[in-house]
């Protein structure tokens, strides 16, 4: 499928929307059996509203005739919001929610919802309902998650764009699998986009809709289509960035290092000033965000499930976030006498918190982000991994939960971000990775054994300038093709 911007170029001028959705239909028919990934289609919808825009005047829509998808937790009118849980199934959406109306006053076609990791809990994409999405490129690997089938879309050319959200990584991990391109946006922009709030009782930190693209040029299109006064250009000075290699806990996959190398060689031969710095603050950011999120004992999943049994990997993880403090200190001790350090570290740091509790983690991040302030005072934008490995095996989600702790620094503090690619695994990065006695790393090795080809991001977090240094940043580092 052709990009967003062409597809909308060729729309305005003259060519049919109905013509570019059968193109759509014909490719999601070749590729579903193998991906598994756009599970709620509404080709028929879509044929009517192509029409009615075939029929009318669509000069001033700058999405027209673009099918996008949206991940399965967004509402759509007449389609069902399951989270991948079966007691769901029957819950039909009767209306659009409000970034669904946005795509379609743009001109877009919704071709349809996108399937989720079971109540997006996971980063891989499989559920007892649609069943298992795999990696474009790989069946025996996964798209990422929570919006794994959108990206899996993109990646294999059945939609040009696809919406998506964000809690921990959710957009950027999923682009950096399937090697295309992500935006998340702050808060203030599209705010969480009328998608189904599987965490109420979530407060210091919320999920954040964004957008899933081949290109930056993509990714642009579509945030000055829903946010015209996004636009702002970028500073005319020479731009500062501060960047890391380090991936947190799991350690970086030495593609992923040497895709940050790339991306700065790119930004310096562009002349952006650039700077090596501490990554330890991501890895402290990490450990805060995940102590936030099973701050209530994984409470607001369990109640997703009314008493359904979770998919085994989904099951593990609750059961580690609802685990009480006292027995967390005694399982983390064992955990650390059999060589789980990781997960010894993991249990330290989250699980179930009172008030007070809460009150200290709001003070950790008070001081984190006056941190971070400090930073912005220094550089426009910092450059790091997306995650530490590239697109997971199947089943390895679980263990490897913090291979995207890269993330989790922008998440924490609603801080605009963005990934794009930077390369591929060569043969020579699939065996780097010392031997470990974690189960954590052995997990990491596994998904390093037999990568090569496989597709790799760098992430920009933007620390002034917003959405459109974001932007900025991710054309200077992309590939000419893709500015």
């Amino acid at each position: 499928m052709d990009s967003a911007a062409s597809i909308a170029a060729a729309v305005t001028g003259g060519t049919l929307a109905s013509q570019v959705l059968a193109d759509h239909v014909r490719r999601h028919a070749a590729t579903h059996p193998r991906l598994n990934a756009l599970v709620l289609p509404r080709h028929d919808a879509a044929a009517r509203e192509a029409a009615a825009l075939d029929a009318g005047d669509r000069r001033a829509l700058p999405l027209a005739g673009v099918p996008v998808s949206v991940k399965e937790c967004f509402p759509v009118a007449g389609l069902p919001t399951t989270l991948g849980i079966r007691r769901r199934h029957g819950l039909v959406d009767p209306a659009d929610c409000r970034l669904v109306l946005l795509l379609r006053r743009a001109g877009a076609l919704i071709v349809g919802k996108a399937n989720v990791p079971q109540a997006m809990y996971l980063h891989e994409t499989d559920n007892p309902v649609y069943g298992r999405t795999n990696h474009p490129d790989r069946v025996d690997r996964g798209p990422g998650g929570s919006s794994g089938g959108d990206a899996a879309l993109v990646a294999a050319g059945v939609v040009a764009l696809a919406v998506g959200n964000d809690l921990a990584g959710s957009i950027r991990q999923p682009a950096h699998a399937c090697g295309i391109c992500g935006l998340l946006p702050r808060t203030g922009a599209l705010g969480e986009g009328g998608a189904f709030d599987n965490v109420p009782g979530l407060a210091l930190v919320r999920p954040r809709s964004g957008f899933l693209a081949r290109t930056v040029t993509d990714l642009r299109l579509a945030w000055h289509a829903i946010e015209p006064s996004g636009a702002a250009p970028p500073p005319q000075r020479p731009l500062r960035i501060g960047w890391w290699d380090d991936a947190g806990p799991v350690g970086a996959s030495a593609a992923v290092r040497r895709g940050v190398a790339d991306a700065v060689d790119r930004l310096v031969a562009r002349g952006v000033a650039v700077e090596r710095i501490d990554g330890g603050l991501a890895t402290a950011a990490a450990w805060l965000h995940l102590a936030l999120l099973s701050a209530d004992g994984g409470a607001d999943i369990r109640r997703l499930f009314g008493g359904e049994r979770p998919i085994p990997a989904v099951a593990t993880l609750l059961a580690m976030s609802g685990l009480p403090q006292p027995w967390r200190r005694v399982v983390a001790w064992s955990a650390r006498l059999t060589g789980r350090r990781i997960e010894a570290t993991g249990l330290a740091a989250t699980g179930p918190r009172n008030d007070a509790g809460l009150a200290r983690l709001a003070e950790a991040r008070e001081a984190l982000a006056t941190r971070v302030t400090g930073l912005g005072a220094r550089f426009d934008a910092l450059l790091c991994p997306v995650s530490a490995v590239p697109a997971l095996r199947h089943g390895l989600a679980a263990p490897l939960v913090l291979a995207a702790a890269p993330c989790m620094l922008a998440n924490l503090l609603d801080l605009p971000a963005g990934t794009v690619p930077i390369g591929r695994v060569r043969p020579d990065e699939q065996a780097t990775r010392r031997w470990s006695a974690d189960p954590v790393i052995r997990a990491a090795r596994e998904v390093d054994r037999e990568s090569a080809g496989l597709p790799i991001g760098v992430q920009v977090v933007a620390l002034r300038g917003g959405e459109a240094m974001v932007l900025a940043c991710l054309d200077l580092i992309g590939e000419p093709a893709d500015r």
